[in-house]
């Protein structure tokens, strides 16, 4: 596609990006070397780390924070509209939850009813490349999966697809800082094996999952009370018991072994005899600590080791083998960004049309509760269900039957974008959503076309020289629509 043209350059040239070989922030300098002197008046709390030089080791158009599918399709989609862009990502690999955190299923493209595809973009055309090596099953008209898949295959695709787009990749490079001047976000500062340094670019994409970016920058954020809890995966071989033998050993030893009672599902991967098993479940833990995501890492692993002694235990002729653990524990909620709208219940158990959607979804209302064991699910039609292991599952209705039902439900373009903001643009489980919201966009197939909607968004807002909350949102729609996104 063409590149971005004058407007751009001259955007850039009034921000002062180009030619810089060093950031410098005097006496409060964004990093340095410790000193060995602790700080005057807590010595004992703090370390003084001096003012220094940091290098700049690339500069860009856009900069993703976060290698999930989310920020990859951020960059994906704003390389191939022309813009030069980076992704920095802390992992040694890209997919983040699908890949890193071993959840190998991704839902329904289509409506409630499977009669409507609604979801398409870089999602299908992933899906499409993986089926070619073999690497994907999909599943029918599914309440629960659309698509089972080789996480490993997709971190390879993933590889594929960056170099192709040429984005410029940062793996196992973390985000330290963001690099703040005249008010205006001009740079991140990163770390990695060859130290730290900054990368400069016009605009920027936390797609860290957490807001790390946008918390930094001192953005409103919030936590809720009752966050969803984190659940460990792992992969077996050898696991060849019925699904409700597996439920009933689990429930019945559980306690003898010290595993909470949560809830159990999983799914082999294709073409192999291993299967992907989620049955842990981390409470009382916000994953954005790191004291906290360390304790939730050993304890989740502590939890795949009790569900194979409980197995070796009880069910001695099932020959289980751990094949493999996840390099981050599946983390479904932590921070949200105050953005310009915040996402309803309402809005998706209605589904609720916005005249600025960026992205479609059909995944049902899914509460994985902190303060009791079990899931909430809610329906567009209406219907209600408490789903607890063990027992007789409680199904009620949340509203009244009427004669039509919604199929789909909508995010939009505001969610994504803090107020005040002039180069910064969220994607991913940040957003902007309430609690009955979230827990049904969270998913990936849904979030992943936020990234898709907030690289174009970061390419739109150069060409035509405007802020992020001033990109023409009708524009913005047709720009998605033309790349392959379905735009409703």
């Amino acid at each position: 596609m063409a590149a971005i043209g004058t407007t751009r350059r001259k955007f850039l040239k009034t921000i002062g990006l180009g030619g810089a070989a060093l950031l410098h922030r005097g006496r409060t300098g964004l990093a340095g070397q410790i000193s060995g002197r602790a700080a005057d008046d807590e010595s004992t709390h703090s370390v003084r780390e001096e003012a220094r030089d940091i290098p700049v080791a690339h500069e860009c158009d856009i900069c993703v924070v976060g290698g999930s599918c989310t920020g990859v399709f951020a960059a994906i989609r704003a390389a191939r509209l022309g813009a030069k862009v980076a992704i920095v990502e802390r992992q040694n690999c890209f997919g983040g939850t699908a890949t890193n955190s071993l959840v190998n299923v991704w839902h329904s493209l289509m409506d409630t009813e499977f009669k409507r595809q609604i979801i398409a973009g870089l999602t299908q055309e992933l899906m499409q490349r993986m089926k070619k090596r073999g690497a994907v099953k999909e599943t029918g008209r599914s309440r629960s999966a659309g698509f089972a898949f080789n996480s490993s295959e997709m971190k390879i695709e993933l590889d594929e697809m960056i170099r192709e787009a040429k984005v410029k990749p940062f793996l196992h490079t973390f985000f330290c800082a963001p690099y703040v001047r005249d008010g205006r976000l001009e740079a991140v500062v990163v770390q990695n094996k060859s130290g730290r340094s900054a990368i400069k670019a016009a605009m920027f994409i936390d797609a860290t999952g957490d807001a790390d970016l946008c918390s930094r920058l001192g953005l409103a954020t919030y936590v809720r009370d009752q966050l969803q809890p984190p659940t460990t995966c792992a992969t077996f071989s050898g696991l060849n018991l019925p699904a409700g033998k597996l439920h009933q050993l689990l429930r019945e030893h559980r306690e003898e072994f010290k595993l909470p009672e949560g809830f159990v599902w999983g799914r082999g991967v294709p073409g192999s005899d291993v299967y992907m098993l989620a049955g842990t479940r981390v409470y009382g833990v916000n994953c954005a600590d790191a004291e906290q995501l360390t304790r939730a890492e050993i304890e989740g692993r502590r939890q795949v080791r009790a569900i194979m002694d409980i197995l070796r235990k009880y069910a001695p002729d099932n020959r289980i083998a751990l094949q493999a653990l996840p390099s981050q524990i599946g983390i479904r909620e932590t921070r949200h960004v105050r953005c310009r709208y915040q996402l309803s219940g309402d809005d998706v158990l209605h589904g609720k049309r916005f005249a600025d959607a960026i992205a479609n979804g059909s995944y049902r209302v899914d509460i994985h509760h902190q303060d009791k064991p079990g899931i909430t699910f809610k329906y567009l039609d209406g219907t209600q269900v408490y789903s607890r292991p063990g027992h007789t599952s409680a199904s009620s209705r949340w509203r009244e039957k009427t004669s039509t039902n919604p199929t789909f439900y909508q995010i939009p373009y505001r969610s994504l974008v803090p107020p005040r903001c002039r180069n910064l643009i969220v994607a991913g489980r940040m957003l902007d959503a309430d609690i009955e919201a979230f827990s049904a966009v969270r998913v990936m197939v849904n979030m992943n076309q936020t990234g898709e909607a907030a690289g174009t968004a970061c390419y739109l807002a150069l060409d035509a020289g405007v802020r992020i909350v001033d990109v023409d949102t009708q524009k913005l729609r047709r720009t998605l629509a033309r790349g392959g996104s379905i735009i409703i």
